[in-house]
C-alpha cells in the first residue's frame, strides 16, 4: 500500500520503484505488477470538520491494519484525498454527502444518515446549517467511520464483494444542504 506525503508529494515508506511511475491525479502512484484498488476520500474540510478529520484518521488506521495482508496478496491501494471545493466539482463527482469514502468508484456504505455538523456549519455560516454523514456499523451510528467498517470494505472490495455498494458515482447535482454550503462559502460572481 502506498501513500504520499501531502507536503512533498513523495511516497511515504515507498516500495521499490514507487516514485518512478506516478499515477497522474492520485495521491498514490501505481506500482508495476500489483493489482490496484482505488480509494477516494471526498470531504468538505479537514481543518475544522471533526467528521472529516475523524474519517481521515480512521482511513489511515484501517489501511495500516490491512497493509500486510494486501501486500502479501499483491494488492496496492491508490489513495486519493479529494477536497470538494465547489458545487460544480460536487456535481461532477456525484458528491452527495461529506465525508464520502469510495472504493473503485463505489461508496463503501449506502446505509447512512446525516445530522447537523457544527464544524462545516461554522465554515459557511449558512442559514439552516450543514448536515454531514453519520456511519452505521454493527447496529450503532457514528460521526466518523469505525476502523472495522473500513477494514471490512477494503477486504470485501479486494476479496469479492463482501459489502453492498452503489453503482459508481454519476454526475448529479448535490443536495440542497451542500448547495447552501457552497453558495455561502464560495459566492458566485455575477
Amino acid at each position: 500500500m502506498t501513500d504520499r506525503d501531502p507536503q512533498t508529494a513523495c511516497c511515504v515508506a515507498p516500495p521499490p520503484g514507487c516514485c518512478e511511475t506516478p499515477n497522474k491525479g492520485t495521491d498514490s502512484p501505481r506500482v508495476a505488477g500489483l493489482r490496484h484498488v482505488r480509494l477516494d476520500f471526498l470531504y468538505l474540510d479537514l481543518s475544522t470538520c471533526e467528521r472529516c478529520q475523524g474519517t481521515d484518521a480512521a482511513l489511515a488506521q484501517a489501511l495500516e491494519l490491512v497493509d500486510g495482508v494486501l501486500t502479501a496478496s499483491g494488492v496496492a491501494v491508490e489513495i486519493n484525498h479529494i477536497h470538494v471545493e465547489s458545487e460544480a466539482q460536487a456535481r461532477d463527482l456525484g458528491f452527495q454527502v461529506s465525508p464520502t469514502v469510495r472504493l473503485d468508484g463505489h461508496d463503501i456504505q449506502l446505509d447512512f444518515r446525516e445530522s447537523a455538523c457544527e464544524g462545516c456549519g461554522t465554515l459557511c455560516a449558512c442559514e439552516g446549517g450543514v448536515s454531514c454523514r453519520e456511519w452505521h456499523h454493527r447496529g450503532e451510528w457514528h460521526t466518523s467511520p469505525p476502523v472495522g467498517l473500513i477494514v471490512d470494505a477494503v477486504l470485501g472490495a479486494v476479496y469479492g464483494g463482501a459489502i453492498a455498494t452503489a453503482t459508481p458515482a454519476q454526475t448529479t447535482p448535490p443536495p440542497e444542504n451542500l448547495q447552501r454550503f457552497f453558495a455561502t462559502r464560495h459566492p458566485v460572481a455575477d
